[in-house]
């Protein structure tokens, strides 16, 4: 799915009331500003950015040798790195197996620039909590790296304008130019997973379409993690270099869904997503999106409550969280969605329409990370 066809979702926390209203927009226009939840006049005049596109000095590959570059990567040690907090009970490996790529959602929200600069202390506070609630599920196997990169700006989901398409081609070359060092530096035979999350799993389509699909680096690919993010069954598999998973320890799979609460209200964004055209240049009309069933670790499956190992709840300012069992089930409908059965209480951030897409992650917190032993551990196994 092209930036051009299909903005991307995204996603931002915030803990003050007073800026609730402000970050519900925020969120709703990250979430699904591709599939016009809203008119697109009114967030494009709060959002859009009025400059002029300035494009982003390229970074060489080779920049993605300095740390700095990094939220997360080895030798990033202690509450430097998001990436290695765990709930209350939970510790992440002291041996790893695998090396994580994972592609943080926007936390760029302002209209100043179309692409995030990297010294911006507010977006960049964001993706760490991002890292906290989402790459923290695989901790338990293997070493992540979380590259920083120039995120395109909010604003950029929401216009035509040509210098939108700039700002998301500047945010991947980023991004290509850090899995590139990414696989420069691990070890030419160690097993891989990729993952993202909203704007990040618009990349790691990207990504998987230049990189996954030629051998033999996908066959180091354990799994790859596109969650909220839209994925055709029909047009767009074929393209990414690999199947979805059938089966709770399958390897070399990818799993993908979105979120619903139930009553879910989805039909704009059906509508939307039936008017964009996949990966292989068809619409994609009725077909099925891509969904895995996280408690399952299934295509297509429906699991109970008492199947969900563990939902991360966060605290008020969250700095943390709990893990609560057995607090929702999920079922895959014949649409693709992932539907909740109910509406759990999380927080404030549930998007119109009982979207849930902002909890994606921390709902199947412990069974995303069970999944993830599963598949290195099949993986290895071969």
């Amino acid at each position: 799915m092209c930036p051009r066809a299909c903005p991307a979702p995204e996603t931002v926390l915030a803990r003050k009331f007073l800026y609730l209203i402000a970050t519900i927009i925020f969120l709703i226009v990250a979430a699904f500003a591709a599939y016009r939840l809203f008119p697109q006049q009114i967030f494009a005049a709060a959002f859009v950015p009025s400059a002029e596109f300035v494009k982003p000095e390229a970074v060489e590959t080779s920049a993605y040798a300095d740390p700095k570059m990094w939220f997360s990567r080895p030798g990033i040690t202690g509450d430097a790195n998001p990436a290695l907090w765990t709930p209350e009970g939970v510790e992440a490996t002291k041996t790893p197996k695998v090396a994580i790529f994972y592609i943080h959602p926007t936390s760029y929200m302002k209209r100043a620039l179309w692409n995030a600069p990297l010294n911006d202390k507010e977006s960049q506070d964001r993706a760490r909590i991002f890292l906290r609630s989402q790459a923290s599920v695989f901790n338990g196997v293997g070493e992540i790296w979380a590259p920083r990169y120039r995120q395109a700006a909010i604003g950029a989901f929401l216009t035509t304008r040509p210098e939108a398409q700039m700002a998301f081609d500047a945010a991947y070359s980023d991004i290509l130019a850090a899995f590139d060092e990414f696989v420069a530096e691990i070890p030419k035979d160690m097993p891989i997973i990729i993952a993202g999350h909203s704007q990040g799993g618009l990349h790691l389509t990207t990504l998987m379409r230049q990189r996954v699909v030629t051998r033999p680096l996908a066959d180091r690919i354990v799994a790859a993690y596109v969650i909220g993010w839209p994925v055709s069954l029909t047009t767009d598999l074929l393209a990414l270099g690999l199947p979805p998973c059938t089966d709770p320890d399958q390897a070399n799979c990818m799993i993908g869904f979105q979120s619903f609460g139930e009553p879910a209200e989805p039909q704009l964004l059906l509508d939307a997503y039936a008017a964009s055209v996949g990966f292989d240049g068809e619409l994609r009309g009725q077909s099925p999106m891509l969904c895995v069933n996280p408690i399952t670790g299934v295509l297509g499956d429906e699991a109970p409550a008492d199947r969900n190992l563990g939902t991360l709840v966060p605290n008020e300012e969250l700095t943390d969280g709990v893990i609560t069992p057995a607090l929702v089930g999920a079922k895959c409908d014949d649409r693709g969605l992932l539907l909740l059965g109910g509406e759990p209480q999380l927080g404030p951030y549930v998007l119109p329409g009982n979207n849930y897409h902002v909890y994606d992650y921390p709902l199947f917190w412990a069974n995303l990370r069970a999944d993830a032993e599963r598949r290195v551990a099949a993986f290895l196994a071969r």
